[in-house]
């Protein structure tokens, strides 16, 4: 579920070497291979069936809006390839292949004025990384909502908590028919715990929260971290400010909300390039400053350092490259519900 600002763990300060051994020895580098590409965009049309996907504690369900019944396939419509698309673009700067012309076109098109947007992309990656286990291990989270999943990229979401406790339970939330074609490799849970997928749209909070409860893969009762991870910026504030609290007035207490959102504040230049082409292959997004990134977690406790620019976000929590200010274009956050 992301346009080239959401990127690079970066600060000029290198990783003392003592995290950096740490850091190796628990969270893998993100790893494409063929079946594997990530992007963190929702926008798309069903191009699939709606069957249940059957794997062992694993789940893949449609909202009723979009089926009535497990056996009923929706209409197919025409997935348009012609046009770029957020996702793949992203995707294509990451290295993946699931991604066409127009995606490569408008990521060549970034490339060109800004040849370093491959290795801030990769970066993008690693600060969900950092988030997913410090929710894990400092604040013993084990249930994650996670909306605009993307095509997985190892490790997901699932694989990073259920290696700090197996009985971890995921859930992943897009709308977008490549998601659901790779549904297979992103729901390989383990034994003790479960992961599922389900179809849905951040703009529909109350058919999340709704199917999510009714299938039972996350208890509402206990704490819940929501994870939005270069989502936001797709859309205008009008979209999507009303949109998080509804989500977290579903949680309990306890609960957190983990966000980046793209901005311009420390790299204008780089953020006005990849903007500018991005909507003129005509993909919508929304830079913000950290004051409007800030208004996401109005009501939350902010986990340190606060709302802070994804290089200086924990980057002793894994052994990344880490880049100097100037390539950074996206803000982190980390906050818990009282």
């Amino acid at each position: 579920m992301a346009p080239v600002w959401s990127v690079a763990p970066t600060c000029g300060n290198p990783v003392p070497e003592r995290c950096a051994k740490r850091a190796r020895s628990r969270t893998p580098k993100a790893k494409l291979t063929h079946s594997h590409a990530l992007w963190f965009s929702w926008v798309g049309s069903v191009a699939t069936g709606g069957q249940r996907v059957e794997s062992p504690k694993v789940e893949a369900w449609s909202l009723p809006s979009q089926q009535d019944s497990e056996h009923e396939s929706r209409p197919k419509v025409d997935l348009r390839t012609d046009v770029a698309h957020s996702s793949r673009v992203y995707d294509y700067l990451l290295g993946g292949k699931t991604n066409f012309a127009a995606d490569r076109e408008a990521g060549d098109r970034i490339l060109a004025e800004w040849p370093e947007a491959r290795d801030s992309a990769r970066g993008a990656r690693t600060v969900m990384h950092r988030m997913v286990r410090r929710l894990a291990e400092t604040h013993g989270i084990r249930q994650f909502l996670d909306i605009g999943t993307g095509i997985p990229t190892t490790p997901n979401v699932h694989e990073i908590v259920q290696s700090v406790d197996p009985s971890s339970r995921v859930v992943y939330v897009d709308n977008d028919p490549i998601v659901l074609a790779h549904a297979r490799a992103l729901l390989a849970s383990t034994p003790e715990g479960r992961t599922a997928y389900v179809e849905g749209d951040l703009r529909e909070p109350d058919a999340i929260l709704a199917e999510v409860e009714r299938r039972g893969t996350l208890d509402f009762t206990q704490p819940v971290a929501l994870t939005l991870i270069n989502l936001v910026h797709f859309y205008s504030d009008d979209a999507v400010q009303d949109l998080v609290p509804r989500l977290l007035s579903a949680l309990a207490p306890g609960s957190f909300l983990a966000l980046t959102a793209g901005t311009a504040d420390a790299a204008p230049k780089r953020a006005e390039i990849a903007s500018r082409r991005y909507t003129e292959a005509g993909i919508e997004n929304h830079l913000r400053t950290r004051a409007q990134v800030e208004r996401f977690f109005t009501g939350l406790e902010l986990d340190e350092p606060g709302v802070a620019l994804i290089n200086h976000w924990h980057p002793e929590l894994d052994d990344e490259p880490v880049l100097p200010d100037d390539e950074t274009m996206a803000y982190a956050g980390l906050g818990r519900k009282a």
